[in-house]
């Protein structure tokens, strides 16, 4: 006689059965991926292009593939738990996170900019940074600015915003800032400037490795796609 399936394997059954969930990340990275999802053959349904559509997921023309539409910081969060099998993200959240479940084979270079800290311009050069202690810095990245003083024997006393960091000196929360810059002319009309470069980002395919090991197949071949479409 069969025996019952157990809850937790039927449950990965329909997981293995259900579409991919591919996390998109809004704003100005879809923008310059679009082309590159046409390339690749994704395309979503019709109110995906409404950016006053409440719907964040949506079929696409295969029927074995979802997109969802979230913030770029939370897609490595989305892909990472398992919410979502693949997704786009920035190198900068990559760094943010470190989450140990994604891996990012593909770098679809798109969305060039940098982590730099920055500085009231009357301020910079004033000192020598090896001399520091400790050191206030505004930032949405408190992972990476902290490790990022803590090689140099630094201690970054963090003060958490998630925007308008330029605010932070003229306003006295901080000495420094550590900011996604693409021109600089952000930090120029407020009066700072860019004194060192953490690293250059770009944006990434993500995928989540257990969905990896578990659906090689399928996510393999949009990896592949994914590559042909960037060399296209």
């Amino acid at each position: 006689m069969d025996q019952p399936i157990p809850e937790q394997a039927a449950a990965a059954l329909a997981s293995y059965d259900a579409p991919l969930v591919f996390a998109l990340p809004k704003g100005r990275i879809l923008k310059e991926l679009k082309p590159l999802l046409t390339r690749a053959g994704i395309v979503p349904d019709a109110d995906f292009e409404d950016e006053d559509s409440r719907s964040l997921r949506f079929a696409t023309n295969h029927a074995g593939l979802d997109v969802v539409r979230v913030r770029p910081f939370d897609v490595a969060t989305f892909v990472a738990h398992g919410g979502a099998q693949i997704g786009v993200c920035g190198g900068d959240v990559l760094m943010e996170f470190d989450y140990p479940e994604l891996y990012a084979p593909l770098d679809l270079r798109l969305g060039a900019c940098r982590v730099s800290v920055a500085e009231p311009r009357e301020l910079a050069g004033r000192d020598d940074p090896s001399t520091w202690s400790a050191v206030t810095v505004a930032t949405k990245y408190p992972g990476i600015a902290t490790r990022h003083f803590a090689a140099r024997g630094i201690q970054a006393q963090v003060v958490h915003l998630n925007g308008a960091m330029e605010l932070a000196p003229s306003l006295g929360l901080s000495r420094l800032i550590v900011d996604l810059v693409q021109t600089g002319s952000t930090l120029k009309a407020n009066g700072l400037v860019e004194t060192e470069v953490i690293a250059p980002v770009t944006s990434r395919l993500v995928v989540n490795r257990t969905a990896l090991k578990t659906r090689p197949e399928e996510i393999g071949a949009w990896i592949a796609r994914f590559r042909e479409a960037l060399e296209a």
